[in-house]
């Protein structure tokens, strides 16, 4: 049997998840294919940035992924002498007009999955557990690729093929693209457990400054769970079973009252640090894991593979709608250096973790990341300190022309690019499909009375932004350069 379709997906975890709801957002074909014979059950990537946050909100999830999780609880030191000290593992920051997500989220990647997998349905559109790609060829049109199914090998031929598959990337390997980094010298058990002996209000650690017996117990939020994080040795085998957890953390908490009663998911694992030479081979590229593999520390893993999918997914869709092939060239050159950056933070804060510092700041959260050097970002004169094409767009609070409350992420929200004109002229702005215009100013639709939007994009009257669908800015020129708008208008496909 063979099958035609836009976009195979290979890979039904985040990442995949991801690529698939933007995909199906704009009405591409495409199969998601997991060699799994059922959905992930482990926590792993339980951190959701807030950058992550914004992208889940134009997604249509953020708010159940709220109420699925919660945000991180202190981190609270046990000492040898019964005492405990409670600090705050993540930086503390009220929401802003600007940035309306101030927190990380904790979820259990089970649950953001099991989320994604609910709004991909109401898209028309399921993963199909138990495929496995086995192979596949390329040529100048498409990719044709041989998949195991429970009822026997079929042929699917695609536009494109895309990796999602994870750090041993089978699209990866027969690439032969190299994985280069290094193995950091780590190993940890992480393990889903049922116990009781603590109160779920705190993420607890024990032996913080020891790298042989460090434990780290946190409640899982939006489950009766908590994750089991332990370093342990690099080689031996390793007991995962509820008698073997409990074990380990008598030893290493020296407390009897905390007991192990069951495990839902466990796993030891080598922590490592790698990034794939290329993301892509001609028709096949990799997102998330298959690209970057991290320590956990930090939290960006997940983040950054959901990231990498949100910035294909809005490309291929209009790549296969007519826009220009060479589109596709931008994601490995966006994703690929915001990759590196993650995985130097991630290493550094793995590092800070073994001298017992779990602290983190702002800069784990992924708001200040963008694309400024990218080929897709319209070059202006020096704006100093204000917005300039690359930069994430932020949001602000506006009021429409009749009164009522507007927020700028809800008139970003969807397929379309955006552009803003500050006291500006509409009619000189172009007009197309897929891009929404809106006029900001004392007599325009839309009104800045609380001087957010001037204060965020620091526009001069008459200046226009030009926001691309993944939320980041595309250019900015004054009213009588509107026209060179026109330069993207391939691209609103």
């Amino acid at each position: 049997m063979e099958v035609d379709t836009d976009v195979l997906i290979c890979g039904a975890g985040a990442a995949g998840l991801t690529l698939a709801i933007e995909l199906a957002r704009r009405g591409a074909s495409f199969q998601l294919v997991e060699k799994l014979a059922q959905p992930f059950h482990g926590s792993r990537g339980k951190g959701i940035q807030p950058r992550s946050q914004e992208v889940f909100e134009d997604m249509g999830i953020v708010d159940r992924l709220f109420a699925a999780g919660g945000l991180y609880p202190v981190s609270r030191s046990h000492h040898a002498d019964g005492s405990h000290t409670d600090v705050a593992m993540v930086e503390a920051r009220t929401p802003t007009p600007a940035e309306p997500y101030g927190q990380p989220l904790m979820v259990p990647q089970f649950l953001t999955e099991a989320v994604m997998r609910e709004r991909l349905a109401e898209l028309g559109h399921r993963p199909a557990f138990g495929h496995e790609l086995l192979a596949f060829e390329q040529d100048a049109s498409g990719v044709t690729a041989r998949i195991a199914t429970p009822s026997g090998e079929a042929r699917v031929r695609a536009r494109y093929l895309v990796g999602a598959d994870g750090g041993r990337s089978v699209v990866r390997q027969q690439l032969d693209i190299d994985f280069p980094g290094k193995t950091l010298g780590v190993r940890a058990v992480v393990a889903d457990v049922v116990l009781t002996g603590l109160e779920r209000d705190a993420w607890h650690q024990f032996n913080e400054e020891s790298n042989v017996s460090r434990l780290s117990l946190c409640p899982l939020m939006g489950t009766d769970l908590f994750q089991v994080q332990a370093p342990v040795p690099l080689e031996g085998e390793i007991d995962l079973s509820a008698d073997g957890l409990a074990l380990m953390v008598r030893e290493r908490s020296g407390r009897e009252d905390i007991q192990v009663h069951s495990v839902s998911w466990a796993s030891a694992y080598q922590m490592n640090a790698r990034l794939a030479d290329r993301y892509r081979e001609g028709r096949v590229f990799l997102v998330g894991d298959a690209a970057h593999t991290h320590p956990p520390t930090g939290g960006q893993g997940l983040n950054t593979s959901t990231q990498d999918a949100y910035n294909l997914g809005w490309k291929l869709a209009a790549v296969m709608g007519g826009a220009p092939a060479p589109l596709l060239d931008s994601y490995e050159e966006e994703r690929r250096p915001i990759a590196a950056s993650m995985l130097g933070l991630s290493t550094r804060l793995l590092d800070n973790a073994k001298r017992g510092d779990n602290r983190r700041g702002r800069e784990v959260q992924q708001l200040d990341l963008g694309y400024r050097g990218s080929s897709l970002s319209m070059e202006t004169e020096d704006r100093g300190e204000r917005l300039v094409a690359g930069d994430r767009a932020p949001d602000a609070r506006l009021r429409g022309a009749g009164g009522q409350v507007r927020r700028l992420f809800e008139l970003f929200a969807g397929t379309h690019w955006t552009l803003l004109g500050y006291h500006a002229d509409r009619a000189g702005a172009p007009s197309h499909a897929r891009l929404h215009v809106h006029v900001i100013g004392p007599d325009a639709e839309l009104r800045d009375s609380d001087g957010d939007f001037a204060s965020a994009y620091g526009l001069a009257a008459g200046e226009w932004a030009l926001v691309r669908p993944d939320g980041y800015v595309a250019a900015v020129v004054a009213q009588e350069a509107v026209g060179r708008m026109d330069r993207y208008a391939a691209f609103f496909c």
